[in-house]
């Protein structure tokens, strides 16, 4: 009488792994995920490079002149460099502001709030507005930055704007921090209580180093999007205008708090609305140094935080 070995439960895991079953929903659902990012990738490729074809004479043909003029209703002069100057100070803003509330933010929710329902009612509503339309913080940026806080922000000028764009993105901020510090291992800060460490000091020096690289990449995607934003910089007092000139001799308080501004988003916007054939080729001259300083801004990005992975 033979005797036969009795299968172990490594020996049928095994031997499932290497059957020849096909996961049909499994493979239909990669094909499925695999056919959207092509098309999404050759839609991408396609607008880009049209934008390219289409703004490279007019960027080849005037180079540095292009960015460094200002707006004029002459096609064959205008230059988008009050629209650049705009952008990075209205940037500025969502920087200075949105960054440092959002982090802390997301710290007190993470790290030191208990879990109650005034809590979790706190953050379902930071995750729906994360989602709200950005005319709706435009209508809100009008309403407070412009008219109800007008004496202190000067109305329709780039403190506005920045103020405005920072609101849209502080919800974006926070949920990125707060899953990049969700993400940090409980091991890591149960280590540090072990040894004595404050709660503070837990956070400070353990859970913040390992966190900052998902932080910053989701500071980018902050920063990206409100880069792009036009709809809340129309209501709250950018200049949709082919000219405007700020006077001689004024100071950078004075173009923060007095002067007019405009974004590169919004000359985008003003010049693909104009019925001549030049502002076309403008356009996309405007598009492609839009998406280039957006490129620089992420390479930037992905240094720091390339830097900090190597640093934890």
């Amino acid at each position: 009488m033979t005797n036969r070995s009795v299968p172990t439960t490594g020996d049928l895991v095994a031997g499932a792994l290497k059957g020849r079953r096909l996961d049909v929903g499994g493979f239909v659902l990669v094909v499925g995920l695999l056919l959207a990012l092509l098309i999404s990738m050759i839609v991408l490729v396609t607008l880009i490079a049209d934008m390219i074809q289409q703004g490279l004479p007019v960027l080849a043909e005037r180079g540095w002149a292009f960015v460094s003029t200002p707006l004029s209703p002459d096609a064959h002069d205008a230059g988008i460099v009050q629209g650049i100057m705009g952008s990075l100070g209205l940037m500025l803003f969502v920087v200075v502001i949105a960054f440092p509330v959002g982090v802390a933010s997301a710290i007190y929710l993470e790290e030191y709030a208990p879990d109650t329902r005034l809590t979790r009612f706190i953050v379902a509503n930071v995750r729906n507005l994360a989602g709200v339309p950005s005319i709706v913080y435009g209508l809100l940026g009008l309403a407070i930055f412009v008219k109800l806080l007008g004496g202190i922000t000067g109305g329709r000028t780039l403190i506005s704007g920045g103020l405005t764009l920072a609101i849209l993105v502080l919800p974006i901020m926070i949920i990125t921090a707060s899953e990049a510090l969700r993400a940090v291992p409980m091991a890591i800060r149960e280590a540090a209580f072990g040894v004595g460490a404050t709660r503070w000091e837990v956070i400070r020096y353990q859970v913040l180093p390992v966190a900052t690289p998902a932080i910053l990449t989701g500071t980018v995607l902050t920063i990206a999007r409100a880069f792009g934003e036009s709809a809340p910089l129309l209501l709250s007092g950018a200049v949709l205008s082919l000219f405007f000139a700020s006077p001689s001799g004024a100071t950078l308080w004075d173009f923060v708090a007095h002067e007019k501004y405009t974004a590169l988003p919004i000359i985008v916007f003003n010049w693909a609305r104009q019925p001549q054939k030049e502002f076309v080729a403008l356009t996309a001259a405007a598009i492609v140094v839009l998406l280039a300083i957006l490129l620089l801004v992420n390479a930037t990005a992905i240094v720091l935080r390339d830097r900090f992975e190597r640093r934890t």
